[in-house]
């Protein structure tokens, strides 16, 4: 497991909109916009039973996320992971809830449909990185 920078989780804390990629079945790419936070070591987020992201990552628990500054898009943050925990039932309702707050202010999460089942996700990042301006070249890679 590689260790989030205090700089990456101040970006975390933050209520920035970050996208998550993930691996269909057929091996394309499928990104969602996703609330997320930290527990712990781990970034967690929500989603319901049955969503295409949710049967990606049982299937295939590589993720990536990123976001970037809205002031700044030049200034932006990758982390790379992989899926350790799925957690339903009261649990991940209450962390729908608190993400809510995070989000959106509101005690609760207000837009649950009637019958969805919540899931929360627990992902072990294994690298991250934070680039303002142009990334540079991995090592070895140069042209």
């Amino acid at each position: 497991m590689a260790e989030l920078s205090e700089q990456i989780r101040d970006w975390i804390a933050a209520p920035r909109f970050w996208h998550l990629a993930t691996v269909n079945q057929d091996g394309s790419p499928q990104v969602s916009p996703m609330w997320i936070d930290v527990e712990g070591d781990h970034i967690v987020f929500n989603t319901a039973v049955g969503r295409v992201k949710e049967e990606n990552l049982r299937r295939e628990p590589r993720v990536s996320f990123s976001c970037l500054d809205n002031e700044n898009p030049y200034d932006r943050v990758v982390i790379h992971g992989r899926v350790v925990e799925f957690v339903e039932g009261d649990e991940a309702d209450r962390c729908m809830d608190r993400l809510a707050k995070k989000y959106v202010g509101t005690d609760r999460f207000e837009w649950r449909i009637p019958g969805e089942r919540r899931v929360k996700v627990l992902v072990e990042p294994t690298r991250s990185s934070h680039v303002v301006g142009v990334e540079p070249f991995r090592r070895g890679h140069r042209p």
